[in-house]
């Protein structure tokens, strides 16, 4: 093996292990890489979807074996997501997935504050609050395909913030972007076909080891610590986007 693809093995192992314990940033992760890269920012999305398609696909199942899924929650999420999903990314072959970045990440950054200053109050992370998670869904669904990570970070910031269990939130995100991922990479096969299947297995390599890892160490962290960590995350993620769009 050279060393590329030994390089996207580790990407796709670190993006894997922080996406599956804190149920965001696989795309975040392994698409700032692939655009620095040179790649358009359709092409990248669409390589880190079709990784996803495999690395959510083990993850989910193995976060459902660990009893970390609300099938609730992931029927509420799924469907509107695949929808939200096969539009963002027939409007990123159009549109600059640029442009929208900034927006997104604005809110993302308000989400993440949100869930730091509720952990440090010490506010309960358990509250079945289900209101508009179908649009939720839809809107998690779309900025994941336009900006080439995003399902995570929208989805699981909003209901964590809203006082979901963190731990059952990640789960049911990270099988609900199976489906997800599904949706875009067949909207993107179609309308721009994928070339760079290097990286990609590369990706799903790393990927696929570190999801049952992933999947458990969520078990072991506390529901506060766990919403510490993932507001921490969005934040800092948030603020990156920021600073590459207006510097």
């Amino acid at each position: 093996m050279d060393a590329p693809f030994l390089f996207f093995v580790v990407v796709g192992f670190v993006a894997q292990m922080v996406d599956g314990a804190l149920g965001m940033a696989y795309g975040v992760i392994s698409n700032t890489l692939l655009l620095a890269m040179g790649l358009p920012p359709a092409v990248a999305s669409a390589s880190v979807h079709a990784a996803e398609v495999v690395t959510t696909g083990v993850s989910g199942v193995t976060h459902h074996a660990f009893g970390n899924v609300d099938r609730g929650l992931l029927k509420r999420l799924a469907i509107p997501g695949v929808a939200g999903a096969a539009i963002g990314a027939y409007a990123l072959v159009s549109v600059p997935g640029d442009a929208v970045k900034p927006y997104i990440a604005l809110y993302l950054l308000s989400m993440g504050v949100l869930i730091l200053w509720k952990t440090l109050r010490g506010q309960p992370a358990e509250r079945r609050d289900v209101r508009h998670v179908s649009i939720l869904g839809l809107a998690g669904g779309f900025c994941d395909a336009v900006g080439g990570g995003g399902w995570g970070p929208v989805v699981t910031s909003t209901l964590v913030a809203r006082g979901h269990n963190p731990r059952m939130t990640i789960g049911s995100v990270n099988l609900a972007e199976f489906f997800v991922t599904i949706a875009a990479s067949v909207v993107f096969i179609l309308t721009i076909g994928l070339s760079n299947w290097s990286t990609v297995l590369a990706l799903i390599a790393g990927g696929v080891l570190a999801a049952p890892l992933a999947a458990y160490t969520t078990r072991l962290i506390p529901a506060r610590a766990l919403m510490g960590l993932v507001g921490a995350l969005i934040i800092l993620t948030s603020l990156r986007t920021l600073a590459l769009a207006w510097l």
